[in-house]
């Protein structure tokens, strides 16, 4: 009985020299310590390269499926390179929020183009898409996260119309015309990420989005008749490879 009592005081003991230390003595928590940064308050910088792809809509009936670098064409629509950037508050374990901003580098071009007033031209169509979204983040496997989300925002597409003719002084015009529209978009996003260390991440993300434009194009033409491409709904997807930094607060 006397040997009992000084293990027993001595266990008591390191209990409470645990509680004044703020460990905790279940091995369980000590298994979620590779991704206890994770959960904690953030933000994140991410820079993301991939592509974008407009199932039904090709730039004219002459160039169908786009031009992707390297992969050459997808479908019967466009499909082009793009470059994004991201800035996200992670405010707790689950959700996170912010905004970003996409844009085509190297937009496909039709070097054939004719339009309506039969001239020798060359068209080509720019993306611009600005807006927020949210992240939910249901699954936490260390340092491996999948998160669905959602993303909202303003587009602007720009038909570029180039005559292939003989150059002009400036001062009598340029032979490059630009017709722009302005829509409303609205998407579902889905992704993962892997947290490479405390500040790196590496992640993969694709998008579904509605664009909203005006139903008709034939208010924003060219003198010559070239007006824009894209009106009423669009389809357009994305995919992208994203590097991140990480930022705690």
């Amino acid at each position: 009985m006397r040997a009992r009592l000084p293990v027993a005081v001595v266990a008591i003991a390191a209990t409470f020299a645990c509680d004044a230390l703020g460990a905790d003595p279940d091995p369980k928590v000590n298994d979620e310590a590779p991704n206890w940064f994770l959960h904690r308050k953030h933000t994140i910088a991410e820079l993301e390269l991939g592509f974008i792809a407009l199932p039904t809509a090709p730039i004219s009936p002459g160039q169908q499926g786009g031009n992707l670098p390297g992969v050459g064409t997808i479908g019967h629509g466009d499909a082009t390179a793009s470059i994004g950037m991201h800035l996200l508050y992670r405010g707790g374990a689950d959700w996170a929020v912010g905004a970003g901003a996409l844009f085509a580098p190297d937009p496909t071009s039709d070097t054939t183009y004719g339009g309506s007033s039969g001239l020798q031209r060359t068209h080509s169509r720019d993306y611009l898409w600005m807006g927020g979204e949210g992240r939910y983040i249901p699954l936490h496997l260390r340092t491996i996260e999948a998160w669905v989300g959602i993303a909202a925002g303003g587009v602007v597409i720009a038909d570029r119309y180039t005559t292939a003719a003989t150059p002009v002084p400036s001062d009598l015009g340029t032979s490059e015309v630009t017709v722009r529209t302005e829509g409303f978009s609205l998407g579902l996003q889905i992704g993962g990420e892997w947290a490479i260390s405390e500040t790196v991440i590496l992640g993969l993300a694709a998008r579904f989005n509605n664009w909203i434009l005006p139903t008709s194009g034939a208010e924003q033409c060219t003198p010559i008749g070239d007006c824009a491409t894209l009106t009423g709904p669009v389809t357009e997807l994305e995919f992208g490879l994203r590097l991140g930094y990480r930022i705690a607060l």
